[in-house]
């Protein structure tokens, strides 16, 4: 492919060679370079890609994309870019030809809701015909191919790969989660979204590795609102407006406001021996009744952003109904069965805001004892530790701290920070380090109307421990647990 192609739609200076040579492939991983690649240079928060210039081009490189001048020979052709993040985004989506021209891609942005959100429209979309492909938190899905996932978002050169499979399997449109982080690092630039949904927001995600301040995780969140046609947003959150300021799409609004657009209406919990979900009426630009299998006022609004969306799709209420009552996702409030007496679930709340909201929503149906087990991660803000702390100490008559991807830190520090923030409240506790163990402890001394609830892991697999995963899977826990080993 000429390069002049691959830089039809960014700015750049040509500091020297031609931009009228032909490239075998964009590469930017110095490790992937071949006789005839472009390499683009990005500043990660570990490596800097300029620093490998000399090695790629002994490798073959014939084409360096850059952010500072570099010296190599004059064969190579090297292109100035003030971001060569944003660069890679329009490069691979030139290099793949565009395929998210010729799919509708729906992206979900949100602190919370985003991957249960994804899976109930996929859900939705293929019980009324559409071929749908799926980018998230947990996994890519492209027909019947499945792709485990790394990041929430992938890296602009992997969205625009899985975009062209997901055109030649013939898939029709792709719902996918979109991160901040993914949003603040151009992840997602170079195409159009057709539909961007705001689920909701609260300060998550702050810290070194992440964002340095809550407007500015705000502000990265509204990018996605100048990146749509049209926008599906949480209307009764506190913060929309300043998430959308600027935005350049069509609103609509959703929630249980008067005066939004799509609004849930007379709700009632369902709650049956190991069964809880909810039943609500959709008013608005829609009218119809609605159960999902799902406890909770955060599954209104995860099943009322999916409607919004089928809207758009012209699916039928009965197809919504259908769909809304068999979308289950790994991890997301995930009923386990292990006893008749008692629930238990595993959830991927692992933030203070996650766990307070399903604390309450489960609070709600009345539990004998809400009993919550949970960890947090090492290498992450100590103030989430305090605070989820302080949420279960407060909301859970039980709850048992352990382990939850320790990293580079002694667990019993994480466990002891966790404390600090069980210090506030009159909460009982009990500390047992090995995840393995804790479970055991919370499914034999269940007791009777108990609502059990793992908190966390959610879907993950791997326990992650000194720079290695080693395979973790709670619901093979919990069967080693029931089977006496």
């Amino acid at each position: 492919m000429k390069l002049s192609t691959l830089v039809e739609r960014i700015e750049f200076e040509c500091l020297q060679g031609s931009v009228d040579v032909e490239v075998k492939d964009v590469v930017y991983d110095s490790r992937k370079v071949s006789e005839g690649s472009l390499f683009i240079c990005i500043r990660g928060a570990v490596v800097d890609g300029h620093k490998f210039v000399t090695d790629v081009v002994s490798k073959g490189a014939k084409v360096l994309v850059v952010e500072e001048a570099v010296v190599v020979p004059e064969d190579v052709t090297v292109l100035l870019v003030k971001d060569s993040r944003y660069a890679m985004a329009c490069i691979s989506a030139a290099y793949f030809d565009h395929p998210a021209e010729k799919l509708k891609i729906i992206g979900i942005t949100g602190t919370k809701g985003k991957t249960t959100t994804t899976y109930m429209v996929k859900s939705i979309l293929e019980n009324a015909g559409y071929k749908v492909g799926l980018i998230g938190t947990i996994e890519a899905i492209i027909g019947d191919k499945v792709i485990p996932a790394s990041n929430t978002t992938p890296e602009s050169y992997v969205v625009q790969q899985y975009f062209a499979q997901m055109v030649d399997a013939g898939m029709d449109c792709v719902v996918m989660e979109v991160s901040s982080q993914g949003l603040m690092l151009h992840r997602t630039a170079g195409f159009l979204f057709e539909i961007g949904i705001f689920t909701n927001i609260e300060p998550d995600h702050i810290g070194p590795n992440e964002h340095e301040s809550f407007e500015q995780y705000m502000e990265c969140k509204g990018m996605l609102f100048k990146q749509c046609k049209i926008g599906i947003v949480n209307g009764d959150d506190e913060h929309l407006e300043q998430v959308i300021k600027g935005h350049t799409c069509q609103i609509e609004t959703y929630g249980f406001g008067k005066n939004l657009d799509l609004r849930a209406e007379n709700t009632k919990l369902v709650s049956k021996p190991g069964y809880l979900g909810i039943a609500y009426d959709v008013k608005g630009l829609m009218d119809f009744p609605v159960e999902i299998d799902a406890p909770g006022k955060f599954s209104i609004y995860n099943s009322l952003t999916a409607i919004a969306i089928c809207r758009h799709f012209k699916v039928s209420v009965e197809n919504i109904q259908q769909a809304l009552k068999t979308a289950k996702v790994k991890g997301r409030i995930e009923m386990v069965k292990v006893s008749d007496e008692f629930t238990l679930m595993i959830d991927y709340a692992h933030n203070a805001m996650a766990l307070e909201s399903l604390l309450t929503t489960l609070r709600d149906y009345n539990p004998h004892r809400l009993v919550c087990l949970f960890g947090c991660g090492g290498n992450r803000s100590k103030m989430r530790r305090y605070e989820m702390g302080e949420v279960s100490g407060k909301l859970a008559d039980l709850t048992i701290i352990t382990s939850d991807n320790p990293r580079d830190e002694e667990p019993q520090a994480i466990i002891d920070d966790i404390k600090t923030g069980m210090a506030k409240t009159n909460g009982k506790y009990v500390e047992i380090i090995d995840r393995k163990e804790a479970i055991a402890y919370a499914i034999h001394h269940g007791e009777p109307g108990d609502i059990v609830i793992l908190a966390g892991k959610g879907h993950e697999d791997y326990q992650e421990i000194k720079g290695e995963k080693h395979h973790m899977d709670e619901r093979e826990l919990i069967r080693d647990i029931l089977a006496g080993e």
